[in-house]
């Protein structure tokens, strides 16, 4: 089961990963934050209530307790290797055309 084990804020939205299968890179979430409309995401407009992320549960969370699927967080991170296209198909990220960002499932803890 995919899961984050390390993640620090690098700015402008950026977060670097570690995941539990070795693997670390970097994930841009400022699309993410900023063309969700659901409430949850706009009070992480502001880049420090961004940055104070925690890890909880295998992925990142934060104080409003909103946090994101690790294998969106992995898509994110990946996108453009063409090693992972099938598996993010497979997860509903993409379709089988060309690589895309603007599809994906971040889940919300209640």
């Amino acid at each position: 089961m995919l899961a984050i084990e390390k993640a620090k804020y690098i700015g402008d939205y950026n977060i670097h990963l570690c995941f539990n299968d070795g693997r670390e890179g970097v994930a841009d979430l400022k699309k993410t934050i900023f063309e969700d409309r659901r409430p949850i995401f706009s009070e992480l407009k502001e880049k420090s209530n961004f940055s104070s992320f925690r890890i909880a549960h295998g992925t990142i969370v934060w104080p409003n307790r909103l946090d994101l699927a690790p294998e969106y967080l992995f898509y994110l991170t990946f996108r453009e290797d063409n090693h992972y296209q099938e598996q993010f198909r497979r997860w509903g990220y993409q379709s089988s055309a060309a690589p895309q960002a603007s599809s994906f499932a971040p889940s919300q803890s209640a």
